[in-house]
């Protein structure tokens, strides 16, 4: 295993139009710093779960109901490394604060938007394998997808290397954003109560507007309204699409 410097400026996405072909392993590996052991760990962190719809599996099955050589299972790994990563960084960068301040900074660092933000900036969208299909109607670009995919590679890095490869590319990929954490933050929800209440005006309303996709993978689109105004968010689980939501609202109530 060669370990590149993490210290090593990413690469950054070009435009899609001019983006190599999905499932281009060596560019992944040059995103992470690291050089896999066990490449086909990298391939599965990359494969989407419309990738491998219909595949036949050794047993008969088909990869349609069970998710096999998708990224589901690193997604799983990942998430609890981002996290277990992520909580050791903030207790040694904010040392006298407790659970309470720590709480919130965690939440937001491990976030859907933050994972997904990263993710477009260290170009991950080019390098995603998705079905056809799904390429076409713009998969790559959606928040839930770039999210899960970071975190499968970051348990893909754990798994080949353990936590000192993932360690240092969470540490290089996140640096801008844990360093702009000046402040506790606040849950947006909690921020756009806060707002509202201190101005004498009434709660948000929250209210799902959509709901589609299957079981597995729905997708929210919540609307909240306050104060004359509406906002709105889209993710993978309700209580996250209402955040999206009132973060929205904040913004235009602000402006």
């Amino acid at each position: 295993m060669a370990l590149r410097n993490p210290l090593e400026p990413p690469v950054l996405g070009h435009p899609l139009t001019a983006a190599p072909a999905s499932g281009d392993t060596p560019r992944a590996e040059h995103i992470l710093g690291h050089d896999f052991v066990r490449p086909e760990l990298l391939r599965e962190a990359l494969t989407h779960r419309s990738a491998v719809i219909g595949r036949r599996l050794s047993h008969g099955r088909t990869a349609r109901r069970t998710g096999a050589g998708s990224n589901e299972r690193l997604e799983f790994i990942g998430d609890r490394v981002l996290g277990l990563l992520t909580a050791e960084w903030l207790a040694e960068r904010f040392p006298t604060e407790q659970e309470g301040q720590l709480g919130p900074r965690l939440a937001l660092l491990v976030s859907q938007p933050v994972l997904a933000d990263i993710a477009v900036r260290l170009g991950l969208p080019a390098v995603l394998s998705v079905a056809p299909g799904e390429s076409r109607a713009g998969v790559r670009q959606l928040a839930t997808v770039l999210a899960d995919a970071m975190e499968a590679l970051i348990g893909a890095l754990y798994l080949d290397g353990g936590l000192e490869p993932a360690r240092c590319f969470v540490r290089r990929a996140w640096e801008a954003t844990m360093s702009g954490l000046t402040e506790p933050p606040k849950d947006p929800k909690t921020a756009l109560q806060e707002w509202l209440l201190g101005r004498g005006m009434d709660l948000p309303s929250y209210v799902v507007l959509s709901r589609e996709g299957p079981p597995h993978d729905p997708v929210f689109v919540i609307g909240v309204s306050a104060a004359g105004h509406d906002g709105s968010g889209t993710a993978g689980s309700k209580r996250a699409a209402e955040r999206l939501a009132a973060a929205d609202l904040l913004e235009k109530l602000h402006r």
